[in-house]
């Protein structure tokens, strides 16, 4: 069958598998107990980087910046204006929590094997026709069954789930930034890393912030053409680039995540362009992962993303001096293994989100001695 005649049972099956395992369905979590599940429960909390305007409240934590009347909610689904105040609804609520392996995230060059406790609110700031996790993203808290789950309970959970890092994830922590902050502030407390899976959306203020109790992020970069940003995902290139940089000024470790979705990111010239840029603002160090695309959402008609293009796409990477470069999605790919930049040794060998392998010590390959980038135990 080609990849054209995608048939639609494979499809739907893909998108189960896809969304499960993201575990974004809203269902009984396996690690709270009915205590913690409160139907909808609708918390409102101050939003922080508010401003008042001619035209009503604007919100500036996103290059959104929407500006609402009384009573208006934002573009992410969980900003509410009430008696002249902007509010996050988005507030100890989580309508998903598990504990997954970093790897996950996908974050390799981060305390690898080790387990991060990820929490999730509905909403988003951005709204991508390929949304693996558009049940909660592309709505609010006020439409989810949530969890009673407040900051100092998160880290709780972590510490008794003995896990190493909290990930603000599936969604788009930049939407519940208020509680992906004060909890971040209580894990840096406790010892806790913390972690931002993002589209890294968000304007320089609130980020520069952020990065004050972030530990490590992996970004989407959706695109490395304004027009495709804009037509995929509703929003726009700069400000992700812009984030890029903020991220690595402020010494959060960084890693970078670029879906190749069939025609539409798959132009192998701006692939290229990406990857030239990368090179020359001081990513060459920083993890960089190919994903591939399987049919869902709004771009169910389009066939999974070829391994061919994927490849050609870590060539080119590699080509333009970029050290680290992966292939996800594929499972049994030896592009989801860590070799060493000097010698070529495997230093760090994966089978899917398992780490099999780890021939790092003191941050440095065990075979010629030198120093592999990332954050190890």
């Amino acid at each position: 069958m080609g990849n054209n005649d995608f048939d639609k049972s494979k499809r739907d099956f893909l998108k189960r598998i896809l969304t499960l395992s993201a575990g974004v369905v809203c269902i009984k979590s396996p690690l709270l107990s009915d205590s913690f599940i409160s139907e909808g429960q609708n918390n409102k909390v101050l939003a922080m980087f508010q401003e008042e305007t001619p035209r009503g409240i604007m919100c500036r934590i996103c290059p959104n910046e929407c500006i609402l009347k009384e009573g208006e909610l934002s573009e992410c689904h969980n900003r509410r204006v009430l008696n002249s105040k902007l509010y996050t609804l988005a507030f100890g609520n989580p309508c998903s929590v598990n504990i997954d392996p970093v790897e996950k995230k996908p974050l390799y060059h981060f305390f690898p094997g080790s387990r991060a406790f990820s929490i999730a609110t509905a909403g988003c700031n951005l709204s991508c026709l390929n949304c693996q996790n558009w049940s909660i993203s592309q709505t609010g808290p006020e439409n989810t069954r949530n969890y009673d789950l407040m900051p100092d309970a998160v880290v709780k959970e972590a510490e008794k789930h003995k896990c190493r890092s909290i990930a603000y994830t599936y969604s788009e922590p930049v939407t519940f930034y208020e509680y992906t902050f004060e909890s971040a502030v209580l894990a840096k407390r406790a010892g806790i890393k913390n972690i931002v899976k993002s589209s890294g959306y968000i304007n320089a203020e609130p980020l520069k912030k952020w990065c004050t109790v972030i530990d490590a992020a992996n970004i989407d970069l959706k695109s490395f053409n304004d027009n495709t940003y804009i037509r995929l995902s509703g929003g726009k290139l700069q400000p992700v680039l812009d984030s890029l940089k903020i991220f690595k000024e402020s010494g959060v470790w960084l890693e970078i995540t670029n879906l190749i979705v069939p025609s539409w990111t798959d132009n192998i010239d701006e692939i290229g362009e990406m990857c030239k840029w990368l090179s020359e603002n001081g990513f060459r160090d920083t993890p960089l992962h190919f994903s591939r695309f399987y049919p869902t959402y709004k771009l169910e008609q389009l066939p999974p993303t070829p391994l061919e293009i994927l490849t050609k796409a870590a060539d080119i990477a590699h080509s333009e001096g970029l050290k680290y470069v992966y292939i996800g999605n594929v499972p049994g790919n030896e592009k989801a293994n860590t070799n060493c930049p000097s010698c070529g040794n495997t230093v760090i060998e994966r089978q899917g989100f398992t780490v099999t392998l780890n021939n790092i010590n003191n941050g440095k390959c065990n075979k010629c001695g030198a120093p592999v980038s990332g954050i190890w135990e």
